[in-house]
């Protein structure tokens, strides 16, 4: 084997103990960043690690670096593309049945490796444990479903008058490239790589540099799941150069990214050139409509647990509540209320409620949409400013009054910020709800049905919810309105995006 290449090697995969007295939580918590995996290219079954780093990871808790992240060259890519390529007629003639019972294997290794792999999260990420653990969770519920779903996706027969039967068929669309970002780094990596394999495709994923170890632990359990070389290859490197190498390839056949709303378009204006289908999960800014007759101090207690979850960085998290006159004065206090009595702390650390955010480009644009509010004349009814001298901390932030100019009603905050503004009526709110270019979550409440079904069904949102914050999971689809994305992930659907239809037209007589 090559120098500079292998595996992430058993050690890096062992479960670990729990330790109790604070020496021992010492150890524990040194051992943690102590035991960071490398991070590799992997191309045609090789782990690389003897690249140029192109990114140096970071704890987002007390901003030390955890290990570099090796970047792809030329070569690299065009290795990549290759092995995509010959995996990808290797992978499509795999009985479905074989591919289903990888994706369960898949799915059981990462139940295994399940601290392991949360552990890796929090560290890079910043998200509490038990937070990273649910994403591991979750995130084997996309193979559990995938293995199912792949088997039930049937062709169909269409009868003519004529002597002809037309066959129509569902066939893999071919090699795939998979972006995928840093907030859920083993969620929205197991959906793509899962809908891949799934319908038969090979699939070549850069996943954000920030959460790179994440990706490696992933990619590792299918591996050791039995699958074939070529197949899936991790790649790193600017942004900017892997996309433009990867959707410019002949090789690719479809593109697939969960990002920010000016990334897709980017990507998607690539892959027009060549002619190329996407799949896009983009950004949100999702509305909350509470109506008159709600407990408001019982939606603030929801509100506060779903809005400062992960730190609010998540794409269906709540962040414009616009909320009935009515209710309004008892819903801002108890939302700031249970905000401000949120713990805030390291990952790691026992009873914490909120870690970091990942990044100090999120602490910056989260105190210029405060700054810009309170500018405009919100109040600030809790948090508004940085915690700590070290980490990327913001405190749970709830702002009330906030006009609807105010840059936090029309820029996703992705962060830990809640924009209050009382409403008139209903109608007032689904106006304002509706009128940004973006629509993927919203959430209603209100004990009137009929009000419930009215608004949910004028809501230009891929997903509402009503009377809680819940988002779909594998078995209903996912995706966006308007510039919020294309296409759907999960449910029915969730290989859609992946196979292509064929029809044969078949002459059922001799010649």
């Amino acid at each position: 084997m090559p120098a500079g290449e292998g595996g992430l090697g058993a050690a890096d995969l062992r479960p670990r103990q729990t330790l109790t007295n604070q020496d021992d939580k010492m150890t524990q918590d040194t051992e943690r960043r102590q035991s960071y995996p490398q991070v590799g290219l992997l191309i045609d079954g090789t782990w690389i690690y003897d690249r140029p780093a192109c990114h140096h990871v970071e704890n987002p808790s007390d901003e030390s670096l955890l290990g570099p992240v090796p970047g792809a060259t030329p070569e690299d890519l065009a290795r990549a593309l290759t092995a995509a390529r010959k995996g990808f007629e290797t992978w499509r003639r795999v009985p479905m049945a074989e591919r289903a019972a990888l994706l369960r294997r898949t799915a059981a290794l990462m139940h295994e490796r399940i601290e392991e792999i949360a552990t890796v999260i929090t560290l890079e990420q910043g998200k509490t444990l038990p937070d990273a653990r649910n994403e591991v969770r979750r995130s084997s519920t996309f193979l559990e479903w995938d293995a199912e779903q792949l088997q039930r996706s049937y062709g169909r027969i269409v009868h003519t008058d004529g002597p002809l039967d037309q066959l129509v068929v569902r066939e893999p669309i071919g090699p795939v490239a998979a972006f995928t970002p840093w907030n859920v780094p083993l969620s929205a990596p197991s959906r793509k790589i899962s809908g891949s394999l799934a319908a038969g495709c090979s699939v070549i994923i850069k996943p954000a540099e920030e959460t790179p170890a994440t990706a490696c632990l992933f990619a590792r359990c299918f591996i050791d799941a039995g699958l074939p070389e070529g197949v899936l290859q991790v790649v790193f490197g600017d942004p900017a150069q892997v996309s433009e190498t990867l959707i410019l390839s002949p090789v690719i056949r479809m593109i697939t990214l969960t990002g920010s709303v000016g990334v897709g378009k980017t990507l998607t204006g690539l892959a027009a050139r060549g002619m190329k289908p996407v799949l896009m999960e983009l950004g949100g800014h999702a509305p909350v409509l509470i109506g008159p007759d709600v407990d408001p101090a019982g939606v603030a207690a929801m509100a506060s647990a779903a809005k400062f979850r992960m730190a609010g960085q998540l794409c269906v998290s709540p962040s414009r509540f616009l909320v009935h006159r009515d209710v309004y004065e008892p819903f801002v206090t108890e939302f700031a209320r249970g905000a401000d009595a949120l713990r805030q702390g390291d990952g790691f650390a026992e009873g914490i409620d909120m870690g970091p955010l990942a990044n100090g480009r999120r602490v910056e644009a989260i105190s210029a949409l405060v700054e810009d509010a309170r500018d405009r004349g919100a109040r600030i009814a809790a948090g508004g400013k940085r915690v700590g001298n070290k980490g990327h901390f913001y405190a749970p932030t709830v702002l009330a009054d906030v006009p609807l100019e105010a840059d936090a009603m029309h820029v996703e905050p992705f962060g830990p910020l809640a924009a209050c503004v009382p409403v008139a009526d209903m109608d007032a709110a689904l106006s304002i709800a509706n009128s940004l270019e973006v629509g993927l979550a919203g959430y209603i409440f209100t004990n009137d049905f009929a009000e419930a079904d009215r608004l949910a069904a004028a809501l230009e949102c891929g997903s509402v919810a009503v009377n809680n914050f819940g988002s779909p999971g594998a078995d209903a689809p996912f995706g966006g309105y308007k510039e919020s994305g294309i296409g759907r992930e999960g449910g029915m659907e969730s290989l859609d995006s992946y196979t292509i239809s064929k029809t044969i037209m078949r002459r059922a007589a001799r010649v």
